[in-house]
C-alpha cells in the first residue's frame, strides 16, 4: 500500500513503502510522485520580476498589508489615491530606484522582551508583493511539520500534532517501570531553541539559499535591499517584517530537511526557531543533538545552551505557551503572569476612556481563545469573575 505524503517529502520509511510493489517493482503512481518531487527540487525560476512589479500583484499586496487595519490613518491615506500610489510604486520597482525607509523601533513584553522593527506601509506592500511571488515556489519544499506563518498551520495545529507524536512514541501511553501516575509515560524529547535567531541570520547565506532557485537578478536585488534595511548590513533580520517571517522558514528549511532526511527523525516539529524531536531512545536524541549542533554551523547559527535539553516526556514539555503532559496540558506560569499584567493595563486604559468596552473585550477574548486549548477551566473562570467585577464597579462609578 502506498504511504501518502502531501508534501511529497518522502522519508526513508516512505521510500521503502512507496517505491515498490509486492514484487519489488516501482509502481506507476510512485514514479509520478517521485518525478514531481524531483521536478520541484530541481526547478529554477527566471523572469519573475515583471510579475512581482505588476499592478495586479501590488494591488493584492496592498489588500494583504491593509487587512485588519482599514481604520489606520496610513491605510486611509494610501487608499485615497490608491491607483496613483500603486503606479508610482510600480515605476520605482521597475526602474530599480526603490529604496526602503528607515525602520521604527519599539519594545514589546509578551511575556519576554522583544525589540520589534516596523516598516512604513508602502514598504509593507513591497514585502507582501515579494512573498506573493516566492511563497508558491517554496511552499511545496517545506515539510509538513513546519507550523509558523503558513496557511492552515499555526500554534494550535502544532500542539495537536505533538499530541499525535507523544502517543506514537510512548506506544499509546505505555508507562515507565517506576510510574507513580498515569502521566509517567515512556519516551524522550529533545526540546531546542536557536540562540538569537533573527539577529544571527547571515544575509549572504540567505541570498545564497534564494539563488539556488531564483535566477532572476532583479528579484534578488530587491530582496537584498529589504534584507540590508537593518542596523547590521551583514547579519540579522528585523523581527516584525512579513518578509522576515517567510525568510525565517526558508532559512531553516535546510535544517528541516537535514533532520527528516539525513537523521531520519519522524517525530519532529518546528515553530520558527523552536523545535522538538520525540524518540523512544535518549541516546538517539543525544546523537541527533550533536549532529544538529554541527549542522547549524553551516547556517551560522547555534543552539541556545540553556533552552536546548533532552528529558523524559513524562516531565511535561514546554512548547508554544503550554506545558503538555500525556493526559493534560496547562498554561505556562510565565504566560499567565504576563496576561494578568496586561489585564491591569487594559483596566486602567478602559477606566481612563482611552479604549472602549469592545476593544477591552477583544484583547481579553484573544488570549482566552488561545489558552482554552489547555486544561484551564478554573483559571478562565477566576479571570472572568475578576473582569465582571471590574466592569460592574466601573459602570457604577461612571
Amino acid at each position: 500500500m502506498l504511504y501518502r505524503n502531501r508534501d511529497l517529502d518522502l522519508d526513508a520509511r516512505n521510500d521503502d513503502l512507496a517505491n515498490s510493489n509486492s514484487d519489488g517493482r516501482i509502481t506507476q503512481v510512485t514514479r509520478t510522485l517521485y518525478s514531481k518531487w524531483k521536478l520541484i527540487k530541481m526547478k529554477t525560476y527566471k523572469n519573475l520580476y515583471p510579475k512581482l512589479c505588476s499592478y495586479k500583484n501590488l494591488e493584492l499586496a496592498f489588500k494583504k498589508a491593509g487587512k485588519g487595519k482599514s481604520k489606520k490613518f496610513y491605510v486611509i491615506k494610501f487608499k485615497k489615491e490608491l491607483k496613483q500610489n500603486l503606479f508610482s510604486l510600480k515605476k520605482e520597482l521597475e526602474l530599480e530606484t526603490y529604496k526602503p525607509s528607515r525602520l521604527t523601533k519599539f519594545t514589546i513584553r509578551d511575556p519576554k522582551t522583544r525589540l520589534i522593527r516596523k516598516s512604513i506601509f508602502k514598504d509593507r506592500i513591497v514585502h507582501h508583493a515579494i512573498v506573493n511571488i516566492l511563497e508558491p515556489i517554496y511552499e511545496p519544499r517545506f515539510i509538513t511539520d513546519n507550523y509558523a506563518n503558513r496557511l492552515n498551520k499555526g500554534t494550535i495545529s502544532a500542539l495537536e500534532r505533538f499530541d499525535i507524536f507523544k502517543r506514537k512514541v510512548s506506544k499509546n501511553g505505555k508507562l515507565v517501570s517506576h510510574a507513580l501516575t498515569n502521566n509517567m509515560i515512556k519516551g524522550y524529547v529533545f526540546k531546542a531553541d536557536i540562540r538569537k535567531f533573527f539577529d544571527s541570520i547571515n544575509q549572504a547565506k540567505m541570498i545564497e539559499i534564494l539563488q539556488r532557485k531564483i535566477k532572476d537578478e532583479k528579484v534578488i536585488w530587491l530582496i537584498a535591499k529589504v534584507l540590508k534595511n537593518f542596523d547590521d548590513k551583514k547579519k540579522g533580520m528585523p523581527l516584525g517584517n512579513m518578509t522576515s517571517q517567510f525568510f525565517a522558514n526558508l532559512y531553516l528549511n535546510d535544517l528541516d530537511q537535514f533532520v527528516k532526511r539525513k537523521l531520519k527523525m519522524r517525530y519532529y516539529i518546528r515553530y520558527v526557531d523552536d523545535f522538538i524531536i520525540l524518540h523512544e531512545s535518549k541516546e538517539v536524541l543525544k546523537n541527533c543533538r550533536d549532529k544538529i549542533e554541527k549542522y547549524l554551523k553551516n547556517l551560522r547559527l547555534e543552539l541556545h545552551p540553556d533552552k536546548s535539553k533532552i528529558y523524559s516526556l513524562y516531565k511535561g514539555v514546554d512548547f508554544l505557551g503550554f506545558k503538555t503532559f500525556y493526559y493534560h496540558r496547562i498554561a505556562r506560569k510565565r504566560n499567565i503572569k504576563g496576561f494578568k499584567k496586561k489585564l491591569i493595563t487594559l483596566k486602567i486604559k478602559h477606566k481612563e476612556g482611552s479604549i472602549n468596552y469592545n476593544k477591552f473585550m477583544e484583547s481579553v477574548c484573544g488570549w482566552f481563545a488561545y489558552v482554552m486549548w489547555g486544561n484551564t477551566y478554573k483559571l478562565r473562570k477566576n479571570i472572568i469573575k475578576n473582569i465582571n467585577r471590574f466592569l460592574l464597579d466601573n459602570s457604577l462609578s461612571s
